[in-house]
């Protein structure tokens, strides 16, 4: 099966969207239990506590029993602000939030508190910038600011900007709130219409999981093996520290078959955290490879992770050999 298919559906009961390519599941986005935790993108009314030292930020209460952690706080302890939800948490820990809020949509992102308008650096065409720069400017002439995603390339004009003034408009209602207990103002979107906004590369109707055969994929990353070129394997298990990441050559003797199975692994560690829903520290145990390969790991890992949507910061190896990463925690894990 060729091409690119977006296909809805759930998963256990809660809203679930697919990103298959060529046949294959690349991306998976899963809502949480939905009484569990809020999700990305919600934004509350907040009461500050007092500053929590050491930790360089302050909690939170957002509704009812739920808090949140605002690093770097800025909110006076007992009063109240706007914060946005911007991850999941560990079970029984505060919600990350931010005091500064995006309205994000398929074309534009309105940020009420970053001034200025900013056009994708994935576009590259002058033009084209100068173009949705006035676009932006004349569209919503009051917005304190705009970025222009690079979906804006291939979009119609009248799409921008009627994205752009709604969600000026919905950045301007929420900003101008003047409420002061915690209270729930937004919900942020679920697993359908976060695929609708963030996979603007296709303008087809989305499917269903039965036409694509997406059911059985997601079982398969419902495992903890995954098959690797010849004969290769690697196993990807959380716990309630980390996510630990084991490569095995199997029955391949050849002197490279650690480093082909590493490369191997490197190359597609972005999906199976992607389509597994895992982040946090990951520790990867690579197979036996000579030391002076590392490099070339290296830079098969930056390269896999460039494009990948989620924020990961490749720490480095550690003195047992293992390579490390800290992954930002916005999927619901499978």
């Amino acid at each position: 099966m060729k091409g690119l298919t977006v296909a809805t559906g759930s998963v256990d009961g809660r809203k679930a969207a697919a990103r298959v390519v060529d046949g294959r599941l690349e991306d998976l986005i899963a809502d949480p239990d939905p009484a569990a935790v809020p999700l990305p993108g919600t934004v509350f009314r907040g009461v500050a506590e007092r500053p929590a030292k050491g930790l360089g930020g302050q909690f939170v209460r957002l509704a009812g029993d739920l808090k949140g952690f605002l690093r770097h706080g800025q909110i006076g302890a007992g009063q109240s602000g706007l914060v946005q939800v911007t991850g999941f948490a560990e079970p029984g820990k505060a919600v990350p939030v931010t005091s500064k809020l995006l309205f994000k949509g398929r074309y534009v992102i309105v940020t009420p508190g970053t001034p200025g308008v900013n056009v994708s650096r994935r576009i590259r065409d002058e033009h084209v910038r100068a173009a949705l720069t006035m676009l932006a400017a004349s569209t919503a002439p009051g917005a304190k600011g705009v970025i222009l995603r690079s979906s804006c390339a291939e979009a119609e004009d009248t799409d921008i900007a009627g994205e752009l003034h709604q969600l000026h408009e919905l950045a301007e209602q929420v900003s101008g709130d003047t409420g002061t207990g915690p209270e729930r103002l937004l919900d942020g979107p679920d697993a359908h219409e976060l695929a609708w906004l963030e996979w603007a590369d296709t303008d087809a109707a989305p499917e269903g999981f039965a036409e694509h055969g997406v059911e059985e994929m997601i079982d398969q990353m419902r495992h903890a093996s995954t098959d690797l070129p010849q004969g290769a394997s690697a196993w990807i298990e959380p716990t309630r520290a980390l996510v630990a990441v084991d490569v095995n050559t199997g029955g391949d003797g050849a002197p490279a078959a650690g480093l082909r199975a590493n490369i191997a692994l490197a190359r597609d560690l972005p999906r199976q955290l992607r389509c597994r829903g895992l982040g946090g520290q990951i520790v990867v145990d690579f197979a036996p490879f000579p030391k002076k390969d590392r490099r070339q790991i290296e830079q098969v890992l930056r390269s896999a992770f460039k494009t990948d949507p989620v924020e990961t910061a490749l720490v480095g190896w550690t003195p047992l050999g293992h390579f490390e990463l800290q992954r930002k925690r916005e999927r619901w894990p499978l």
